[in-house]
Order: structure tokens, then sequence, then C-alpha cells
């Protein structure tokens, strides 16, 4: 019996997530940057919001803001990213800055609820009250994988360098 229930372990699927996770030496999410992780996060908060992002938090080795969406009446979008820069050289000039993008969606629900009022000094008159209420709920949330996203921000924070005084 003990065979039979060791052999069914082995068929235990793997969680969600790590079937999506896969390690690798690919530079989506990190860039080597020529310039102080000081810098180098000072230029990650310029190019937040120069793109309308709202900065939650800075430091000189962490950044993160926040940028909201509505793509329509009933669905809203919560982008959050976050830089990380930390020294890759003894002098601490060059810095490797790590980005990670996270997208979280909310959908409109719609709930309707109902209730009766008894009147019991009149007999059994039972008044309905109706009402409905909407909220939003989130409904998923998503780190972005895609090479052009972090393409894009990294191309604008090493404009931002460039433009040192």
């Amino acid at each position: 019996m003990s065979a039979l229930w060791l052999s069914g372990c082995g068929s235990v699927p793997k969680p969600a997530s790590a079937r999506h996770e896969a390690f690798g030496a690919a530079e989506t999410y990190s860039r080597l940057i020529d310039a102080t992780p000081a810098q180098t996060c000072e230029a990650g908060r310029r190019a937040l919001l120069s793109q309308g992002y709202i900065v939650n938090s800075s430091s000189p080795d962490l950044v993160e803001g926040t940028k909201h969406f509505q793509p329509d009446v009933e669905s809203h979008l919560k982008m959050l990213i976050r830089v990380v820069c930390v020294p890759e050289d003894a002098q601490g000039q060059v810095s490797l800055a790590f980005v990670t993008g996270v997208q979280e969606s909310y959908g409109l629900k719609k709930a309707n609820t109902s209730a009766s009022l008894g009147l019991s000094a009149i007999g059994s008159l039972s008044i309905p009250l109706m009402s409905s209420s909407d909220s939003m709920v989130k409904i998923g949330v998503e780190t972005i994988s895609e090479e052009s996203f972090y393409d894009g921000f990294f191309s604008l924070l090493q404009q931002y360098l460039n433009e040192k005084p």
C-alpha cells in the first residue's frame, strides 16, 4: 500500500508559479549602469515622474512608483514599478539597477441585496427593500515580463543620466 502511495507522490504537478519561472542570465530586469547607485536611482525617479507615476518612496538605493489606468468603465489597472540600485564595483562608480513592474487588475463587481421590513403591529405586511452596490475587486496580479517594457524604461533612465549637470 505504501508503494502505491509513494508512486502517486511522484505525479504531483508543480505549483503554477514554478511552471512559469525559469531562472537565466537574461538581462530583462537588470542593467549595468555607469553611475553611482544614488545617481542611478535618481535617474529612475525622474524617469517615473516623467511618465506620470506617483513616487511612493525614494532613497539613494530604492525608488518605487505607481500609476493608475482605467481602460474602460468596468476595469481598473494599477502599475507598480520598483527600482533597486546596488554598487557593482569597489569604488561605487558603477551600479546594477534592478527594475520590476507589477500590474494589478481590478474588475467591477455588482451586488444586489434585498431585505424586508415586517410590521407586526399591522399584521403580516412586508415591504421589500432592494439595493445594489458596485465595488472594484482585485482579479489579478502579474509581474510584467515583456523585454520591450524594460528596454524602454532603461533607455529613459539612461537619458536622464546623460543630462547630469
